[in-house]
């Protein structure tokens, strides 16, 4: 991405040590020197960018990619078997909420729960790169910085607290937003549609989806958003998760003290959460 503006591509970035870090596999690594956000070191062209060594890292060393976004939107019911799941009806344009940014957490982190009915839902994450209004929907992936997994972690009972659910408030608890273990330029997929969900619960496959079956795709969603809103380098996007959640399921499952939470989209890395 980006090789329009930097011919910055083929790139996986986190963060490590509060430095940009570039990952050259699930091991190893390189701090950017000269940057001090990932945004900051897409934007620099390769050429100017100033790298470490070569050094092995552990997961749970990787920071968020990005930890004050201005704006987090989500999106609901953005795979038809999730809305029938929950029983709501398929939206027409895309069924907009928002994450606070103090419920955002890095990819391997520790999540207590507010209530009893706690409920996963593993997530593409977009990243904005470049800002704007009214972006055309041909144009919307040159907008976009680099995708991500994220966990849209839910308080069910808060959520469904009114007839009318109200969504932001249930899942924006602190850590309910893991995001990460680093950001993916697109150019690093051959096809962003053939990347697949999972999810699993203590080693059990809860969800598994390939994202060819979201409704609202990404170009779709980034054009939506900006017709209303100016997107700000460094914005997220949740972009809805499959069906398997556990307020789903008949009967509901719900987290745990205890659970191991795992979240991964094929080529862009895992979520690791302990549930206490």
């Amino acid at each position: 991405m980006y090789n329009n503006i930097n011919e910055v591509i083929n790139i996986k970035i986190g963060m490590r040590a509060n430095r940009p870090f570039i990952i050259t596999d699930e091991q190893h690594g390189q701090i950017v020197l000269n940057a001090k956000t990932v945004l900051e070191a897409l934007h620099m062209p390769a050429a100017d960018r100033k790298l470490g060594s070569l050094e092995t890292f552990a997961p749970q060393e990787l920071a968020a990619p990005i930890t004050a976004p201005q704006q987090i939107f989500a999106v609901g019911m953005n795979y038809r078997d999730h809305s029938a799941e929950i029983h709501i009806t398929l939206p027409k344009v895309p069924s907009i909420f928002t994450k606070f940014s103090s419920s955002l957490a890095p990819a391997n982190v520790t999540v207590a729960t507010h209530g009893p009915e706690t409920d996963w839902e593993t997530e593409l994450v977009v990243m904005i790169g470049k800002g704007g209004r009214d972006i055309a929907t041909a144009d919307a992936m040159a907008h976009v910085a680099g995708v991500m997994v994220g966990e849209d972690l839910s308080d069910r009972a808060v959520q469904f607290e009114n007839d009318n659910p109200q969504f932001s408030m249930g899942k924006s608890f602190e850590n309910y937003a893991p995001v990460g273990p680093w950001l993916t330029t697109v150019d690093e997929l051959a096809n962003l549609d053939d990347e697949v969900i999972t999810t699993t619960v203590n080693g059990q496959t809860m969800q598994q989806a390939s994202l060819s079956q979201l409704i609202f795709k990404v170009p779709d969603l980034v054009h939506y958003l900006s017709t209303v809103c100016e997107l700000q380098p460094g914005d997220l996007i949740f972009t809805g998760t499959p069906s398997g959640t556990g307020v789903g399921r008949n009967p509901q499952v719900f987290l745990q003290a205890g659970d191991q939470l795992c979240g991964q989209i094929t080529h862009l890395g895992t979520l690791n959460i302990t549930i206490k």
